[in-house]
This record gives structure tokens, C-alpha cells and sequence, in this order.
């Protein structure tokens, strides 16, 4: 830990760092300053190190630190709902992994407990112990003789499915990873401009670089071009590096899920507490038969990251595990009023509409072929849009079979929730001016899992009164019933 927080720190203190030595001159004073700071670093990694402890006693986990005021951090085992094991780069070639504790809490890592820099051998050995822990307390106690007769073992490890390392292929349909060469040419552009303060140049030379490539439009161009055309071949790359060997198995009461090629990751979910799973697909991924699927488990704070049980894998494959681990939804999906067909045609449709037209006034009264070519541009657009708003409509549905229930929305990321009817614990029910004057609500399913909540979008009033009391009927019958004793309103 000595080596890995001064080298953590590093990228804040290049600024710094090259600042001191730019402005004295590079002198052997300034030298002299920017050796202190790197040792200001190495004496702060060693009193973190010093000051730094942890204990597992009885049944709570202590973690302490004194660094500046001395604080304990008390956690009770029974709140821990899951570990997951980190080990970025610098961490594996020194033996070292990142424990991190989930036990439900909103806040980050602050409000939760992370244990940085311990042996990789001493997180699995922890990880053991704790999820153990939650296993026993969770499964009533075992008649003394079913050990002695040689009774299988509750905590036998399975291996649900290994992705195969050809389905990495489908990482460049996910639309997330396709943006990565614009992600890295932005950053790459505003560190331009913070070491361009820091080294002198400021905004003359830029705008004198952006005068320049104004003049050479076609540096711009084959740019553009190059960042499309490395859209698929970088965002696979960054896929892979986050997938690789990706790997659900269940042990000994969890699910536990482990990928990445340079930060091997491994993320445990207690399986008494998945109450349902999300499908997703893009666009690009619905066209080829592939889905993301994450797990709805109460109690699990960040789903998005910690809760992925499958990455782009066929669908086929998808309803296997979700089937396996939920059990099967084969109940047909109910349509949505016309109203709602209606609002996504116009959504779809009129904003670039009413920019062909704000451009076709323009062209006329100024003349100009810019503004010609551009509302042809949106009226293209526009045309585009009746497709994309009768799939958005077609992808709308909710339905009950008795023991789940499910809910699905979207076109571009087209989104499908399936979970259970015990995880339900309330319904909210909101309408927007417009959706008023559609005569269409948005239903919400309280979830206390998840997202917290799970939308069935612009359901008809009659719909939005049905599907409640036909999942919860005895928390609606109240309401519904004139005759019934209504609890009084406080």
C-alpha cells in the first residue's frame, strides 16, 4: 500500500507537480519542492497504512481509522448482503485485492465498508467467512444426524454458465461502448485545455488552433470519420476488457458473478433476496438476438453495476438462467390504449416537423441553400420517426401470471422487468398536463428493490385501476368498494 496510494495519486499531482517546475524555472530549488511533494505523498500513504485496522467479533465487523479523528465503523453481519472483490492492476501484481461490503446502503463506500489493499488470500478467506455467516443465519438449523448420514452439502458450488469468449463479439452492439472514442477524444481534449492554463497557453491559442482547423474543414472530416470508424473496434475492446471470462456461479447460498481481464472483479448476491431480473436490449442487440439481464435484489445498493448476472448473451440463453433462477414468465404482455400509440408518433414526429418548418421559413425569407439543406435533413428525420414511435409503442406492456408480474418500455434501449408479487410494496400513480389531456396515467410498481420503482408508461385510467387490484387486491378493495370500512384518513 506504500507503492499503490502515492501511484493512485499520481495523475492529481502532475499538475502540480510540472506547475512547480515550470514556474521556478526548473531550478534545482524547484526540483527540490516537487521531491517534497512526492515524499508528502509517500508519509501520507504511510500514516493511512499505520492508522488503518479492522475486526471481525461476534457478530459485527469494526473498522477503524485514525488518520486525522479517530472513527470506528460498526457493522453488524446480518446487514452485510454482499461482497464483492476488486483487484485493479497494481492490486494483482502485488498480491492485493479491494474487499468491498454491501449492506444496502444508498451512500458510497463511506456509508458501507471497504477494506483496500488486503491479500487477495485474506478477502477470499473474509469473503468466506461473511457470506458464511449469512448462509447459517439464513437456513434453519439442520437435524444433527442429516451431517452424520452423509447428506449433500447446502453449499456446493455450481457453475451457472461461463460466457464463451466468441459471444464478446456482440460487446459493440451495446450502445454504451460505441460512444467510448468519443468519450476518449473529450477527455482528451479537455486535458488539452487544464495543461494548456497550466503550461501557459490559454485561450489565444486555442482559438487561434480552432481558426486554424475552421480553415482545413477537412482535418475535421477524416477526424470524424476516424471516430466512427473505431466506434465498433474500440467499444469491443473496452467490452472485452470489462467482460472477459465472464462467470455466474452459485455457492453456497449466492449468486456470485466475476469478469474483467485487467480488474478481475467478483460480486456475490444473496440468492434469498432476488426478487426478480431486468432484460435489456439495444437496438442493434434486438436485431441480433442478444440481451444484458440484471438481477432485482432488495436490499442491493448500485443494481446497475452490482447486480448484472449476464452480459450480451442470446436470448435464449438469457430465459434459461432467468427461468432457472426466478422461474419461467410465459404470460403474453397487455397493449396499451391508442392514446399512448398516439403521444409517441407525436413525439417521434413533430420536434424535427417543426424544425423542417422553421428551416423552410428561413430558406425562404433569407434565401440561403444551408437552411434548404437542413429541413430536408429534418424532414428525413420526421419520416424516421414512424417507425421508431410504433416500435416504441409495440415494445409498451405489462401483465400478472398469478406470481409475477412485468413491465416493459423503450425502442432505442427497450427495457423488460420481471419480478415477483411479494417484492411489491406499494403503487403510485402520476399524470403529467399532457398525459391528463390524453387521458392516459403512468402506473408504478413500489419496488423495494432494484431501481425502487418499476413504470407501466401511459396505461389507460381503467388499466391503471385494474392491474393493482387484480396483484394486491386486498390493499385496493378498500378504496374501490362503497360499502367497505375505509380506514380513517389521518
Amino acid at each position: 500500500m506504500l507503492l499503490i496510494d502515492p501511484v493512485r495519486m499520481l495523475p492529481s499531482l502532475v499538475l502540480p507537480l510540472v506547475g512547480v517546475l515550470f514556474f521556478g524555472g526548473f531550478s534545482s530549488r524547484s526540483f527540490l519542492w516537487a521531491a517534497l511533494g512526492v515524499l508528502g505523498t509517500v508519509v501520507f500513504a504511510v500514516v493511512r497504512w499505520a492508522t488503518f485496522s479492522y475486526l471481525i467479533a461476534g457478530d459485527r465487523m469494526e473498522i477503524k481509522r485514525s488518520l486525522i479523528s479517530r472513527s470506528i465503523r460498526t457493522i453488524p453481519l446480518e446487514r452485510i448482503r454482499g461482497v464483492d472483490i476488486s483487484t485493479p492492476p497494481m492490486h494483482r501484481l502485488l498480491g492485493l485485492a479491494v474487499l468491498k461490503l454491501d449492506t444496502g446502503a444508498s451512500g458510497g463506500d463511506e456509508q458501507e465498508g471497504e477494506l483496500d489493499g488486503v491479500t487477495l488470500a485474506e478477502a477470499e478467506r473474509l469473503k468466506a467467512v461473511l457470506l458464511r455467516n449469512r448462509a447459517t443465519a439464513a437456513r434453519p438449523a439442520a437435524a444433527p444426524d442429516a451431517a452424520e448420514e452423509g447428506a449433500p452439502r447446502q453449499d456446493a458450488e455450481r457453475v451457472i454458465i461461463r460466457v464463451p469468449r466468441r459471444w464478446l463479439l456482440y460487446g459493440p452492439l451495446s450502445g454504451a461502448y460505441l460512444l467510448t472514442p468519443f468519450a476518449l477524444a473529450g477527455g482528451a481534449i479537455g486535458l488539452a485545455f487544464q495543461w494548456g492554463e497550466q503550461l501557459g497557453l490559454g485561450r489565444d491559442a486555442a482559438w487561434s488552433a480552432g481558426q486554424w482547423l475552421w480553415g482545413h474543414p477537412w482535418l475535421l472530416l477524416i477526424a470524424a470519420v476516424v471516430l466512427v470508424v473505431a466506434m465498433p473496434l474500440v467499444g469491443g475492446v473496452m467490452y472485452t476488457v470489462f467482460n472477459w471470462d465472464f462467470t455466474l456461479r452459485e455457492r453456497d447460498g449466492y449468486l456470485v458473478a466475476e469478469r474483467g481481464l485487467i480488474n478481475r472483479r467478483s460480486v456475490s448476491l444473496e440468492a434469498g433476496r432476488v426478487r426478480g431480473y431486468e432484460i435489456a436490449d439495444a437496438l442493434a442487440e434486438r436485431w441480433a438476438g442478444v440481451v444484458r439481464v440484471w438481477a432485482i435484489v432488495t436490499g442491493l445498493g448500485d443494481s446497475q453495476t452490482r447486480g448484472q448476472l449476464l452480459p450480451d448473451v442470446p436470448r435464449g440463453v438469457a430465459t434459461q438462467v432467468t427461468d432457472a433462477a426466478i422461474g419461467p414468465f410465459t404470460t403474453p404482455l397487455r397493449p396499451h390504449p391508442p392514446a399512448a400509440r398516439e403521444r409517441r408518433l407525436f413525439r417521434a414526429i413533430a420536434p424535427w416537423a417543426g424544425v423542417a418548418l422553421a428551416s423552410s421559413v428561413a430558406a425562404v425569407t433569407i434565401g440561403s441553400g444551408v437552411w434548404w439543406t437542413l429541413a430536408v435533413i429534418a424532414l428525413l428525420l420526421a419520416g424516421a420517426g414512424v417507425p421508431l414511435g410504433l416500435d416504441r409503442y409495440r415494445s409498451l406492456g405489462h401483465a400478472y401470471d398469478g406470481v409475477r408480474l412485468s413491465v416493459r418500455s423503450g425502442s432505442l434501449r427497450r427495457s423488460q422487468a420481471v419480478f415477483e408479487r411479494r417484492a411489491v410494496v406499494g403503487w403510485r400513480i402520476r399524470q403529467t398536463w399532457f398525459q391528463r389531456r390524453a387521458g392516459v396515467v403512468t402506473l408504478v410498481a413500489g419496488v423495494g428493490a432494484g431501481e425502487g420503482g418499476y413504470s407501466a408508461l401511459d396505461v389507460s385510467n381503467a388499466q391503471a385501476v385494474a392491474f393493482p387490484a387484480e396483484v394486491t387486491p386486498d390493499w385496493i378493495a378498500p378504496f374501490l368498494s362503497p360499502s367497505a370500512e375505509r380506514p380513517p384518513v389521518l
